[in-house]
């Protein structure tokens, strides 16, 4: 019986051993991701006191490097079972490979039993934040409507520019964060389904990329999130509020009713007009895809001007 007992822990320390090896192989494989330990990661985190954010996907800490000079956000990452490490270190070198100007960049990885990614720190917080907390400073117009484009050219290059193609990204005022100029970028990207899966997403073509279903719900996010951009109102409850609004057929005569306080009378009418009938655009793809994030980039850039016909 203790024979038995000996092999057994054997062959526990012998899988533990090569567990260990094979993660140290794949962790090597990307030299130009920074690599931190569990222990760095604890020190960093204050013992994981510093929360930012947390979900089902796993939680957000804020972490202090070399007596608090350099900050990152630490992702937990969670929905991956202990053995899939090689989808852990494949979502690392793929996030690694994002590069854009409204997208958190990735600055590093810890890997073992437990996982994180560590992002750039962004300045000025979540935009949640500055449309809720009455002690950060007010958004200007011109403020809102570069949040509105730089998060539809996200959107455009996730889903254009990138191979494979990303879809998963949770859109809404708490994952987009403001640098030091106001410039949006989305924090919530995951390259794996939550809902473990070895296929593997085909690249669409530009014309049939909104027929998918995760492609239309992510495009319904953008247009719940543009009211509350307008408005200053919560969407957390799925914004079905804000949705039945813009969908309304006279809601043109309600808009300066429900105008953030904030703006005032800092706003140019025209592209407050424009800015809804996009929203109105998006939140009417969930059933009828007929918008695409090409056309809604442009739709933005081009002063938001869209044509009547567009949005019935």
């Amino acid at each position: 019986m203790g024979d038995l007992s000996m092999d057994r822990l054997a062959l526990k320390i012998r899988i533990f051993f090569l567990h260990w090896l094979h993660c140290r192989s794949r962790s090597s494989s990307l030299p130009l991701v920074k690599h931190f330990s569990y222990k760095d990661i604890k020190r960093a985190t204050g013992g994981f006191g510093r929360l930012i954010d947390s979900s089902s996907h796993g939680a957000v800490y804020r972490a202090s490097f070399q007596n608090g000079q350099v900050s990152f956000q630490v992702k937990e990452v969670k929905n991956l079972d202990d053995q899939d490490d090689d989808m852990f270190f494949n979502e690392v070198q793929l996030l690694w490979r994002l590069h854009h100007r409204h997208i958190v960049s990735l600055v590093g990885f810890s890997s073992g039993p437990e996982r994180f990614l560590l992002f750039e720190n962004v300045e000025n917080g979540s935009l949640k934040e500055h449309l809720s907390d009455p002690l950060k400073s007010p958004l200007n117009w011109r403020t809102r409507l570069q949040i509105a484009i730089g998060i539809a050219a996200a959107l455009e290059y996730l889903h254009f520019f990138c191979d494979p193609p990303i879809y998963h990204v949770t859109l809404s005022s708490s994952t987009v964060f403001l640098d030091e100029d106001f410039n949006a970028k989305l924090s919530d990207i995951r390259l794996l389904s939550p809902v473990r899966s070895k296929t593997k997403i085909p690249k669409p073509s530009c014309s049939a990329v909104c027929v998918d279903e995760t492609c239309k719900k992510l495009i319904f996010q953008l247009g719940v999130l543009i009211p509350e951009l307008i408005t200053g109102q919560s969407s957390e409850d799925g914004g079905s509020e804000l949705v039945k609004w813009v969908q309304e057929s006279r809601f043109r005569k309600s808009i300066y009713r429900v105008l953030d306080p904030d703006l005032g009378d800092d706003y140019d009418s025209q592209e407050l007009g424009g800015l809804l009938r996009v929203a109105r655009l998006c939140v009417n793809s969930i059933n009828k895809p007929t918008v695409k994030t090409p056309q809604i980039l442009r739709y933005v850039q081009n002063k938001i001007r869209v044509n009547e016909d567009d949005i019935h």
